[in-house]
């Protein structure tokens, strides 16, 4: 049973990242009509390397375009067709549906229709309809639970069908929220979201807020924002949770398939490299095992305790209840609120310069003496405490920053593209 492994690509870096951990499929937004506009996103300089890098491994590229298009949004569509078209894009990824009949009369069928998130499809019936009107897949609403993707796929056999199956989620229904609208003006459906049910909220004390509210009110202050309140309505001593979980599906691959799911899909086109690394050769690992019975798989698995994550859990995959954790308590780390992280992202290998010498593409400082790992596709982790240090004219350094020309010198078999990373214990 083949499944899509499709992970993020924010950049060109992260989409050569991608294809290298074991995705099948990587998705990328343009500047204008992405809903991660703060992702770096790709430009026209991007396009030939991205052209080379897709006819070097036959992969396949998806252009997510999901955000509500006004009228200006339209108008520029519009005069950038022909731009787009010279992307080597599989398929668009919509929710607005004005959007068919443009992408239709301007790339016939070369190019197919996936239906984004954004749009809330979360039953057989609006499958159905969205495949009447040229969508090939459809990607699920996160609320949709495994018992109704079943009945989905066996409704509309003909639909592929795609879910998040790993990182965060949002607190509204399918991503389509006015929150960061109504507190910073930046619109969450316009591809700005300022993630303001992530922020640290604390219940603010009547007397704090005397000269700002009626007296008996409450309301919530951010840590960022000191004197800023937020009036909130509390029934029978509750208010409102605003930051979710992160989802992990790891576990319940076999689960997904079963349920008749096409393409599983890793959010985060906002974070690291690192992160697609990681979480992709982890779920590259599990979808194989699936057909091998290997349990090697599990060593990788282990290793999304060492990304930046929330609590993980299984969303609303197995029914409309409580959000169910997933890990088991033996190895989950990640059982208290906020970001947890535990390495360090330091940056990539790059070239072999001379015997058992690397250049390097730093992203964070290291440092002589420290205990650095090298990951890689295959490769879980090698440990190296004995690396030397060169500047760029080869002499010996003890520290090594991002921005500089310095090489890395180690008796460990390494590799051109390989990540490096240093333990740390940050939450």
């Amino acid at each position: 049973m083949s499944v899509e492994l499709l992970s993020p690509a924010g950049n060109l870096e992260k989409l050569k990242v991608a294809f290298d951990y074991g995705a099948d499929a990587a998705y990328m937004g343009l500047s204008d009509f992405s809903l991660r506009a703060n992702a770096h996103n790709f430009s026209e300089n991007d396009l030939a390397e991205v052209i080379r890098l897709k006819e070097r491994t036959g992969k396949k590229l998806y252009c997510t375009m999901n955000i509500l298009f006004g009228e200006s949004e339209l108008e520029s569509l519009q005069k950038q067709l022909e731009e787009i078209s010279k992307w080597p894009f599989d398929a668009f990824i919509i929710s607005d549906i004005g959007l068919v009949p443009i992408l239709k009369k301007a790339f016939s069928d070369k190019i197919e229709l996936h239906l984004s998130t954004q749009a809330s499809c979360i039953n057989s019936s609006s499958a159905k309809m969205y495949h009447d009107m040229g969508f090939t897949r459809v990607i699920l609403g996160r609320e949709t639970p495994l018992e109704d993707i079943r009945k989905i796929k066996d409704a509309v056999p003909e639909l592929q069908l795609e879910t998040f199956v790993h990182g965060a989620m949002c607190m509204a229904y399918s991503g389509r929220c006015l929150l960061s609208s109504h507190l910073t003006g930046r619109s969450a459906n316009q591809g700005d979201c300022a993630h303001t049910c992530r922020w640290n909220y604390r219940l603010a004390e009547n007397a704090e807020m005397e000269t700002v509210l009626k007296s008996g009110m409450l309301a919530l202050e951010e840590e960022q924002r000191p004197g800023v309140y937020y009036p909130i309505a509390e029934e029978n001593g509750y208010t409102t949770i605003l930051s979710s979980k992160d989802l992990c599906m790891i576990d319940h691959i076999e689960d997904l398939l079963n349920a008749g799911i096409d393409s599983l899909k890793i959010e985060g086109r906002m974070k690291s490299s690192y992160y697609v690394a990681v979480v992709t050769r982890a779920y590259r690992k599990a979808i194989d095992a699936v057909a091998t019975g290997s349990d090697t798989w599990l060593k990788y698995r282990d290793d999304l305790m060492n990304i930046s994550h929330r609590e993980y859990s299984t969303g609303f995959f197995y029914g409309h209840g409580p959000i169910d954790p997933v890990m088991g308590e033996s190895i989950d780390k990640s059982t208290e609120s906020g970001y947890l992280r535990e390495y360090l992202f330091c940056g990539f290998i790059k070239s072999e310069v001379k015997d058992q010498t690397y250049s390097m593409d730093l992203r964070n400082q290291i440092k002589v003496g420290q205990t650095l790992e090298y990951i890689g596709s295959d490769v879980l982790k090698i440990e190296d405490s004995s690396f030397c240090l060169l500047d760029e004219h080869f002499n010996e350094i003890t520290q090594a920053d991002h921005g500089k020309v310095q090489y890395l010198k180690t008796d460990k078999p390494i590799k051109d593209g390989y990540i490096i990373r240093r333990e740390t214990m940050v939450k």
